[in-house]
């Protein structure tokens, strides 16, 4: 009697292994459909602890950006602004402390973010150092000093596009809102447009940036304008007034003064 070997077919065999693989598959996606759904209940069983979590970590993190870029933090004095701020020409907000002689002293007035200022103001202290701000391009006359005085009231909101920087004084394009107005000028402009004030190099910008070329295109506009309109300090005396001076400068008139002064 002969025996008759029966192999098994290499394609059974693979077939097999496949299975094998499916089962395990099957089951590794059970196993993840189990934890999704344990996941998916313990939310809708603690819906308010997973709503405050994800509220305090979005607090944390809007903390965290706002004090990296300082967005909400009061300067209390010109070396406390970061030197990119400069760099960028940045607008701060404030309000009119006093104007001096040297310029005008602003305290400065961040951002306002509800809850977030109010609780690092209280960690902070509310205590605020004003900062000394000169209109940057811009010589004052003793007018134009008096003019600020009436125009710029203390309290008074004010933006500043910082310029530059030097020792204890940041050289800014001032801008405030016109009475009555939504719209806002320059004062910087404004004070030459009247005449009363005279351009002037502008401290700590490269003659050859673009930067230094549009702020003297735009003051130089605005001294133009009151040049030839006569106000302020270009104001022209009237013809009796050149004629009233001319005769006192001459010479054959103030020998005749003295001689009659004697007699």
């Amino acid at each position: 009697m002969h025996r008759i070997n029966v192999n098994m077919p290499e394609s059974s065999r693979e077939t097999d292994e496949d299975i094998t693989v499916r089962q395990q598959r099957y089951q590794g996606h059970q196993s993840s459909n189990n934890i999704v759904s344990s996941i998916s209940k313990f939310a809708d069983d603690h819906l308010t602890l997973v709503r405050n979590i994800s509220t305090g970590l979005a607090v944390v993190g809007v903390i965290v950006i706002a004090r990296s870029i300082k967005l909400i933090t009061t300067f209390q004095a010109v070396s406390e602004i970061p030197a990119r701020f400069i760099e960028r020409n940045v607008s701060l907000r404030g309000k009119v402390h006093s104007i001096t002689e040297r310029g005008l002293k602003v305290e400065h007035v961040p951002i306002y973010l509800p809850v977030l200022s109010g609780m690092l103001s209280r960690k902070q202290g509310v205590c605020t150092s004003p900062m000394l701000v000169h209109l940057a391009g811009v010589e004052l006359t003793p007018e134009g000093r008096e003019w600020l005085q009436k125009n710029l009231a203390p309290a008074q909101t004010v933006w500043l596009k910082l310029i530059s920087r030097e020792d204890d004084r940041l050289h800014c394009l001032v801008s405030q809102s016109r009475e009555g107005s939504m719209f806002s000028y320059c004062v910087n402009e404004e004070v030459l447009r009247l005449g009363l004030a005279r351009s002037a190099p502008m401290i700590g910008v490269r003659p050859d940036s673009r930067l230094y070329w549009r702020l003297l295109k735009r003051l130089h506009r605005a001294e133009v304008k009151a040049e030839r309109k006569g106000r302020g300090l270009w104001k022209e005396d009237s013809l009796w007034e050149r004629a009233s001076k001319a005769v006192r400068d001459n010479a054959l008139f103030r020998l005749m003064r003295r001689i009659f002064k004697r007699t």
